[in-house]
Formats: C-alpha cells, sequence, structure tokens
C-alpha cells in the first residue's frame, strides 16, 4: 500500500528533475535577460528562482528541527535566514544553480528518512515577518513542495516569452506507471 512518504519521495524526485531542467534552459539567456523586469511577481526570472532556492532553504531549515529531519537536513541548522531588507542572496545565475543543486541533493536525502507515522507531529515555527505557527509536519511539507510548483510554473511562462521551450512539465513524465 502506497502511503504519504512515497508521494513525498516523488515530489522531491521531481523537483531536482524540474529544476535542472528548468535552470538548463535559463541559463541559456544572457545575464541581463535574467535579471530583466518582465512584469512578473517578482520581477525578474532570477529574481523568482531566488525566491524558490530562498524559501526552500527556510523550509529546510524549519524541517530540520522536526524528528525526521536528521541527518540528512542538519546542514540547514547553521543556515541564516536573511533579513526582509537584505534584497536576494544571489545576483549571478551560475552560484544560485550551485546552491540549488545542494538543495535538490538534499531534499531527497531527507525524504528516504521520513517515516509515515511522523507525518502528523506538531512542527512551530516563526516566520521571517515574527509570527509564531504550529502546523502538523505534512501539511507544511506538501505546501513546500506546492510552492516550488507554483513558481516554477511562473519561470517557465517568462522563459517562453523570452522564446525558450522548457518542453514537458508534468510529474507523470517521471512517475512510475501503475503496476496493478
Amino acid at each position: 500500500m502506497k502511503q504519504r512518504v512515497d508521494h513525498l519521495r516523488l515530489l522531491a524526485r521531481y523537483n531536482a528533475w524540474m529544476n535542472e531542467r528548468l535552470y538548463a534552459t535559463a541559463m541559456k539567456l544572457p545575464d541581463e535577460e535574467l535579471s530583466a523586469d518582465r512584469g512578473a511577481f517578482f520581477g525578474s526570472i532570477l529574481a523568482t528562482l531566488n525566491h524558490i532556492t530562498m524559501a526552500d532553504s527556510i523550509w529546510l531549515k524549519r524541517f530540520a528541527t522536526h524528528p525526521d529531519g536528521l541527518p540528512a537536513l542538519e546542514p540547514m541548522l547553521d543556515y541564516r535566514v536573511p533579513g526582509l531588507d537584505e534584497g536576494w542572496p544571489y545576483a549571478d545565475i551560475r552560484l544560485l544553480w550551485q546552491r540549488r543543486q545542494m538543495l535538490d541533493a538534499m531534499i531527497p536525502a531527507w525524504t528516504e528518512n521520513l517515516h509515515e507515522e511522523n507525518l502528523d507531529l506538531p512542527i512551530a515555527y516563526t516566520s521571517r515577518a515574527g509570527g509564531t505557527f504550529t502546523y502538523e509536519f505534512f501539511p507544511l511539507v506538501a505546501h513546500c513542495f506546492n510552492h516550488q510548483t507554483h513558481h516554477r510554473g511562473q519561470v517557465t511562462t517568462l522563459l517562453a516569452q523570452a522564446g525558450l521551450d522548457i518542453g514537458d512539465t508534468d510529474l507523470i513524465v517521471i512517475a512510475p506507471p501503475f503496476d496493478a
């Protein structure tokens, strides 16, 4: 019987697969094009990619405090969350890609250590704006993956507007077929 952890592991693999394709396509553009304001929510392709990576880093730091977080997320415990007034941490897509690759290696390793019975445990965190929240773990992990997908969709649109086609982005492309 499939469990929620199986789906999270699939999402982790999908996340890495899509990011590799997304960055390979984006890096075909000159730096000026990546940084150009395109009227998107975060302005540019580079800013949107920064947002995804920074949000993932923040969530993974929070997840590192969960009983299932270690050892794969241990490096995130030392991650310094940038202040709201600090702007985007990566002005160069190549440096951002290095950070993204590190996260995309960490996330599947972490999901391999998840245990079904611990997905319902609460996790408390403080937002960057200072609010404190407590949620069950599973919806937060699902939100993290959904957040990535949402903003990658924005980037694929911006890339298409710049004349670049990323190709098929459906999860089903990497999902194993149903075996009855």
